[in-house]
């Protein structure tokens, strides 16, 4: 095993940890809305807000390094040049993770100078951590970048995969440099802090996860190189096309020219069609391997993140981005109900897969299966379908009580918190939530525990690829 897949193990064992903090930051925030006097002048809601969603960000970037790191010496054939760099990097990432989250604990705010900016809340959402922590975040990802480029020079191989994954680094780093600039003007702020959360997230992300499942569908099903690489083209061609303008939709409510509502409303609305293709793909794959795979967990996963992503982030997200319709559901939960569900499909699932991949490879189990894993399957997909459609219920009766309604007043506000409709939705996100953490956890037993000892299976007889083979 190289020693850039150990730091890979290391970087995805941080970040499912993680995950699960996530999680419970998330239960927390629900629990707010249900019972308004939780921890009262202990945690506040927003800290509780900032934990779950900036740990978010953290792990699923943990995750990318993690799949990056791990695939990278098998394309090439060669170990990552400064990888003791890298891993000294690693260290550096998790301790600032664990000191900016002990502050965001038990500091929580500071007064609006300087030095609250450096060691506190540079106060502007998802890019909450302190100055300090934020260079520390642009040197990981600069060394990251070195990591990948320099193995690609001192090996002397350029694949189609990592020459997308190369030009996709520059614009990794570069969008972040936006988490800096203390901008006083709030239409100017909100202007370019869009391109960092839609460009970094939605765009740069996109593209990282696919060179990544690219990697992943080789190695697992032996899917041709021409293909994954194809659809990998076609896939970023359309949304560097669609997604650029895209995120006009952003622009419509924030002080910016009137030409954003065409703009926006237009590109938003092809942003799906990158994720027709995946859907495609996986259902073809699905097809031709007969739903078997001797990674089974791996290969259910990859199918959930395709289809995830399509409904998730494609078809949630279409069906609110027409200025005539988030002039209604833009900052209510509507919108919270699009991006979990978003999230889960476009990165989650995907990462999920590749570490039952790198496991197996790692223990050397040829054959995984079981039925633990079906359980985390069931329970975390039926979890997070049940918080969309509670926060998606809650989110339709704050469009309609206080926006179409109450013409987004105050007081509107505060009647649509309290309508019962509103209420119960919060319940049910509650409930479901619960569910999806006891998914986490058997997902988690399940990680830790197959491909040992008696758990190791001998390899399954080979499977026919032919379309319409017969067993």
């Amino acid at each position: 095993m190289y020693l850039s897949q150990k730091l890979a193990i290391k970087y995805f064992v941080v970040a499912f940890a993680l995950f699960g903090v996530m999680i419970v930051a998330g239960l927390m925030a629900a629990v707010y809305y249900i019972q308004p006097q939780f921890l009262f002048n202990t945690l506040e809601f927003s800290t509780t807000k900032i934990l779950h969603i900036d740990t978010l960000v953290i792990w699923n970037l943990m995750g990318f390094f993690g799949a990056v790191y791990w695939f990278l010496p098998d394309e090439v054939g060669h170990e990552v040049v400064g990888i003791r760099l890298g891993e000294i990097m690693f260290y550096v990432f998790c301790l600032a993770v664990v000191v900016v989250a002990g502050v965001f604990i038990f500091v929580q705010y500071g007064h609006a100078n300087a030095f609250s900016l450096w060691f506190i809340n540079q106060g502007r959402k998802y890019v909450e951590a302190p100055r300090w922590a934020a260079i520390g975040i642009v040197l990981v990802v600069a060394t990251f970048m070195y990591n990948v480029i320099a193995t690609a020079i001192k090996a002397r191989k350029m694949t189609g995969i990592l020459a997308v994954l190369i030009v996709d680094l520059i614009p990794l780093f570069v969008l972040y440099l936006d988490a800096f600039p203390a901008e006083t003007n709030m239409v100017k702020d909100m202007y370019w802090w869009w391109w960092l959360v839609h460009l970094w997230v939605e765009a740069t992300w996109e593209v990282l996860i696919a060179c990544i499942m690219a990697w992943a569908l080789m190695q697992m099903l032996n899917t041709p190189r021409r293909i994954v690489e194809t659809w990998l083209y076609i896939t970023i061609a359309l949304v560097m096309g669609s997604g650029i303008l895209g995120l006009g939709h952003h622009y419509y409510w924030i002080g910016t020219p009137q030409y954003w509502f065409g703009i926006g409303g237009f590109f938003s609305a092809l942003e799906p069609l990158p994720l027709v293709g995946m859907v495609i793909h996986a259902v073809y794959d699905a097809g031709v391997h007969r739903m078997q795979s001797s990674n089974r967990p791996a290969f259910y996963w990859m199918f959930a993140e395709a289809f995830g992503n399509f409904f998730g982030a494609g078809v949630f997200g279409f069906m609110m981005t027409l200025p005539q319709i988030n002039l209604f559901t833009h900052g209510t939960q509507w919108t919270v109900s699009h991006g979990h569900f978003a999230w889960w499909g476009a990165y989650v699932c995907g990462l999920i897969s590749v570490f039952y991949i790198i496991l197996a490879k790692a223990r050397g189990a040829q054959s995984v299966n079981g039925s633990a894993w079906k359980w985390a399957f069931a329970l975390l997909n039926i979890g997070l379908i049940g918080m969309v459609g509670g926060l998606l219920i809650s989110g339709m009766a704050q469009a309609f009580y206080e926006r179409a309604l109450g013409g987004s007043t105050v007081q509107a506000y505060i009647s649509a918190q309290g309508s019962s409709w509103f209420v119960e939705g919060m319940y049910v996100r509650l409930a479901f939530g619960a569910l999806f953490a006891l998914g986490y956890l058997i997902l988690i037993y399940d990680l830790a525990t197959f491909g040992k000892g008696r758990r190791v299976q001998q390899a399954e007889p080979p499977q026919s690829l032919a379309v319409g083979a017969h067993p």
